[in-house]
């Protein structure tokens, strides 16, 4: 294959890359967007093994084999409940597969023949920056595989003088990576690229764990990013233009989502990369400590009752319905209840979940209609109008205490103000906090009932009921 034609197959993957991402900013095109990059990524596979390579085709096979189908096998099994632990995973891979490349491409015995002063210089940058951000990304995503899957608990790791060790690890960096160009010019380098892989690996754990539960859908945005720019440093460092835009693409658009993350919730990129927000769920801390006085309770009976007899439904979904798999019985409900003449909607917060779009994704799974579905700020000022909200597994994001208590730890971030409508109907399985650690007033005000249980045992109930 010529070189004109790996080019102009490079043009078109690219070009499908760009319609992907297009199509999967919204819900009725992602489908679209989806095949978009799967032919995309097709094409450019193709013209990269049949026009690029040149020996060793069986290696390469073998690995296509054994990558292809342990994808394949995930993808099938894992849950939907557990796709932000896979996406962290896919991008400790990105991560891992820079730094590896990286160090294959300084150990190449003919890369001081083809490469000379400035060039050499240029292409050592290049090699240590794409070594650098992989190595982060690498051990930042298995801390936060593991902070989403509960392998590692969900409290920042704030240990004292915390920002004056990032800064020492990235003077560290910055130091080992001079040392590395001058060494690397007279055959050597090694050592300060070991060196730095260290150090960029300890700053990615120690990067994540000081990052609260609260920001971690802000977290898995940020990964993607970096796993888009330690791919277009590689892309520089072997020369391939399709890389370097393809990472550039992933790595610009993750930027753009974590910023959209951080407005939602009302903080700096640069406070969440700091840390300290948010801790671990599973205790009931009242947010001043004082008592915030009694829930009462509802049965699956009486919820029947409120929604057969409203007019006007808001469904907010959180990561407890995600767990509880209910979000086919709440289309079963949803459709009974429109059925009735039952005006239902679904109000999403832009971080319920795990990570960005969870909540849309589990809907679309269980086939509710995308015109139902609506963002925070698109539905937010209906509250008052509204007679019974039901709130499946969510806790920060309808907290009060976000708008009234300035020294809560989600002060400022908007939330679905669910408790000027009529009637609040939560489901939880107890009165543990979410991810931000922080009680809910929520749970105590007059409008609001519990219904405690398994969601997707009650919400069968409460179909059967209705």
């Amino acid at each position: 294959m010529s070189q004109g034609i790996v080019t102009m197959s490079y043009i078109i993957a690219t070009i499908l890359f760009i319609l992907a991402l297009g199509g999967l900013s919204n819900q009725e095109t992602a489908r679209r967007g989806n095949w978009y990059g799967i032919i995309g990524m097709s094409i450019a596979l193709l013209a990269t093994i049949i026009g690029v390579v040149e020996r060793h085709y069986e290696i390469l096979l073998l690995a296509l084999l054994i990558g292809g189908t342990i994808g394949i096998i995930l993808a099938r099994r894992v849950q939907m409940t557990q796709m932000p632990e896979l996406v962290a995973v896919l991008h400790s891979l990105v991560g891992a597969a820079a730094v590896a490349v990286g160090f294959a491409s300084f150990m190449d015995p003919g890369r001081l023949a083809h490469f000379a002063g400035v060039e050499l210089t240029i292409h050592d940058i290049e090699t240590y920056l794409g070594i650098l951000i992989g190595a982060v990304t690498f051990s930042g995503s298995v801390i936060a595989f593991g902070k989403l899957s509960g392998r590692i608990g969900g409290s920042p790791l704030t240990i004292p003088g915390r920002h004056w060790l990032n800064l020492a690890l990235l003077i560290g960096a910055i130091y080992f990576g001079y040392q590395f160009v001058v060494q690397s010019a007279a055959g050597g380098g090694t050592e300060p690229l070991v060196i730095m892989t260290v150090i960029a690996l300890l700053f990615g754990i120690h990067m994540v764990m000081a990052i609260g539960g609260a920001d971690m859908p802000v977290v898995v945005s940020m990964l993607n990013s970096y796993s888009g720019w330690a791919a277009s440093a590689t892309g520089f460092m072997l020369g391939n233009d399709l890389l370097i835009v393809t990472g550039a693409l992933v790595g610009s658009s993750g930027a753009i989502l974590s910023y959209i993350m951080c407005r939602a919730m009302n903080r700096s990129f640069i406070s969440v990369i700091a840390g300290g927000f948010g801790t671990g769920g599973g205790t009931v801390v009242s947010g001043d400590g004082e008592d915030q006085g009694e829930v009462v309770p509802i049965d699956t009976q009486e919820t029947a009752q409120l929604l057969a007899d409203a007019k006007e439904v808001m469904i907010i979904p959180g990561y407890g319905m995600a767990v509880a798999q209910a979000q086919h019985t709440v289309y079963e409900i949803t459709k009974t209840l429109r059925a009735k003449g039952v005006n239902v909607r679904f109000g999403i917060h832009p971080v319920a979940g795990r990570m960005p779009g969870h909540m849309n994704v589990l809907l679309a799974e269980a086939k509710v209609p995308y015109d139902i579905v609506f963002e925070m700020d698109e539905i937010n000022e209906d509250f008052p109008n509204i007679d019974v909200s039901v709130v499946i597994g969510a806790n920060d994001i309808v907290n009060p205490s976000a708008l009234t208590d300035p020294n809560s730890p989600i002060a400022g971030m908007p939330v679905l103000e669910c408790w000027k409508g009529k009637t609040s109907i939560v489901l939880k399985r107890s009165m543990a906090t979410g991810y931000a650690g922080v009680q809910n007033p929520l749970f105590f005000l007059d409008n609001s009932r519990m219904l405690f249980g398994d969601a997707k045992e009650t919400l069968d109930e409460v179909l059967k009921a209705l």
